[in-house]
This record gives structure tokens, sequence and C-alpha cells, in this order.
């Protein structure tokens, strides 16, 4: 039974495989040298999407209106929060063949080089989970995020937190965060780190939010990491220490970095659920 058991997974695996590459050789034909994935492959994953529903509660448990998720992909995120809030979705994301849900057009942008398709103060929610770490000017897509909200809309965001315990460490040792690793050069097509080319940590999103115009900025995770604990037990207390007197020290300085008002970003970073989370997901209104 193990080995017909085993010999059902092998062959569903290949079958995958095949498919996949079937799928980026598609991709390849048509010129797309970016990261390509079935329609079938989960874009935003259960845990990150219940994060992003917790961070809309926190900051419009009323929330209704027009609701834009960019980075839209087989449309997960839209199925989860429409059917938690009485919105009206809209999709954008680099290609339009990815979506599953019917009666939902996807219109398409390359945000690395292009800005989204809507009017200024077009949506009351914006959604972007999982896609600025692919980007190459993060920055700019926040800005768009920002010109397409309208005054007092909302605005959610995750990527992979780099600074946990784990990813630090893995950069101490390898010097690559994880989910981030070396790139092939010649092409940007799907590698093993999933198309993830820029890392940002939660301090430098903070700040690009507040730079684009949005207050009332949080983070929050969507799970914590289980093997993180017995590091964590060791390098906790060093942790807190080295933290404290870095802060009082920047603010000393000449250059004095730190302020009242991005010291809480600061400060967030070594907190206990940014130490063990695995995705940051971080909220926010515009102003």
């Amino acid at each position: 039974m193990n080995a017909t058991r085993l010999t059902e997974k092998d062959e569903r695996r290949a079958t995958r495989r095949a498919e996949r590459e079937a799928a980026h050789q598609r991709a390849r034909e048509r010129g797309e040298t970016s990261l390509t994935r079935l329609p079938t492959e989960g874009l935003s994953i259960p845990q990150i999407a219940l994060a992003t529903i917790e961070k809309i509660r926190q900051l419009a448990p009323q929330l209704s209106g027009d609701y834009l998720d960019i980075g839209a992909g087989n449309g997960e995120l839209i199925d989860v929060v429409t059917r938690t809030f009485p919105v009206k979705p809209s999709a954008c994301d680099y290609r339009d063949d990815l979506m599953a849900i019917d009666g939902i057009r996807v219109d398409v942008a390359d945000l690395n080089t292009q800005a989204l398709p809507y009017p200024d103060a077009s949506f009351d929610l914006v959604t972007c989970t999982e896609v600025i770490e692919h980007l190459e000017h993060y920055r700019s897509t926040l800005r768009e995020a920002a010109r397409v909200l309208r005054p007092g809309g909302v605005f959610v965001v995750s990527t992979p937190n780099v600074l946990n315990l784990r990813s630090r460490l893995r950069y101490l040792f390898f010097g690559f965060f994880n989910m981030f690793g070396p790139l092939r050069l010649g092409d940007d097509r799907y590698h093993s780190t999933h198309g993830h080319i820029n890392p940002v940590s939660y301090f430098y999103l903070a700040h690009s939010l507040s730079v684009a115009g949005f207050h009332d900025i949080s983070v929050s995770v969507d799970k914590l990491q289980r093997r993180s604990w017995i590091p964590l037990s060791l390098l906790w207390a060093p942790i807190r220490i080295v933290a404290e007197f870095s802060i009082r020290r920047e603010k000393r300085e000449k250059l004095q970095t730190i302020n009242d008002e991005n010291e809480p970003f600061v400060r967030d970073m070594n907190r206990l659920d940014l130490l063990l989370g695995r995705t940051v997901v971080v909220g926010c209104r515009k102003r």
C-alpha cells in the first residue's frame, strides 16, 4: 500500500512539474521573462488572507465601497474579502490569465514600468499582498496605491518578514534573507526564490507608506514560526539590550536618525511577534 501511495504521489508531482514547465514555455513564447505561475497555484496563502482581513477590520470595521487588489493572481484574496465586506472588487496584475473567479476582469499593468490604470480616488480599499518583493521600485507602487485611494481609504500590504530571527541568522551566516537568495544572471524567470528580488524590512515599508501619504500605520504577522523559539530563548535578552543601546546612541549622535516620528517603527522591528513572524502585514489609511 505504501509503495502504491508513493507512486501516486510521484505521479502527481511529475504531472505538476510538466504543467508548470508548459506554463513557463508559453510565457517564454509570449516574450515574458518575469515570474510565471499556473492559474491553480495560490498567490496568497490562507494565513496571509486572514491576517489581511483582521487588519481591515481594525482600520474600518464597517468598510464598504470599491475595492482593488493589486497583484490579484487567481483571486483567492478577493474571494475572502468580498465574503467578509460588502465591497465591489477590481483586480490588477501583470497578466490576466490567472484569475479563477467568474466575472472578475483583470486590468493588466507592469508595475515596474506602468502606473495603475485607474483614475485618482477610485477606491475605498486597496490590498497588495506578496507583491512588492517582486518589484524593482516598490515605493512607486505604494504611491500609486495612495493615488487611487479615496481620502480615509484603507490600504493593506504584506511582504516576507526578512527581519524574523531565522532570516536574521540566515543573513548572518549566508548573506541572504529567508525567501530571498542568489538570482541567476541574464534573465528574471521563475527561480528558487520565487521571483523575490526586493527584500523590504518593516521599517522601510512603514517609512515608505508615511512618505506616500498614509497614517495610522500598524503591523502584524500572519503566523509565528515555531522553530524560532529555541534561538529566541538564547538571543532575546541580547537583542533587547543592544537595540535599546543603539536607539539611545542614534538619538544622541549628530545625525540624529531617530526622532519622535520614526522611533515607534524602529522599536517595532524588535517586537516579539516580528522576531517570530513569517510575513508582515501592514495596514494604514490615506490622509
